[in-house]
């Protein structure tokens, strides 16, 4: 009796020893850098490198257009401020030699005859 339990003992760690060895192969090959899960793993992670590097010129870039628009926009409405207050300033002056003062433009409507109707 004795020696049946060894045999199967012998032929359990036999048989546990052939399935670790199997398991240890394809976990090899699963892990593998080149082909296997190890490689989509390392591209993944090359690719989130990229993208973070990307993501970070993309928002300094965006910051430093921001900027730029805002300082072209307060400068737009400076000039705007300057450009009103010229125009105000003109109404004030009184016209100058050179030029006739111009008549007050028509309130009804204008006929006039071309040189080609007679009648």
């Amino acid at each position: 009796m004795e020696l049946v339990a060894d045999i199967l003992l012998v032929a359990g760690a036999l048989g546990a020893g052939l399935y670790c060895f199997v398991l240890s192969r394809r976990l090899t090959r699963f892990n593998d850098l080149e082909n296997g899960v190890g490689a989509a793993v390392a591209v993944l992670s090359a690719q989130v490198t990229d993208l973070q590097t990307a993501l970070e010129n993309a928002q300094k870039t965006a910051t430093h257009s921001s900027d730029s628009l805002e300082d072209l926009t307060r400068r737009a409405e400076d000039s705007a401020k300057r450009l009103e207050l010229m125009v105000a300033s003109m109404h004030d002056l009184p016209p100058t030699q050179g030029q006739p003062n111009r008549p007050p433009a028509p309130t009804g409507p204008i006929f006039s005859r071309h040189a080609g109707e007679q009648r």
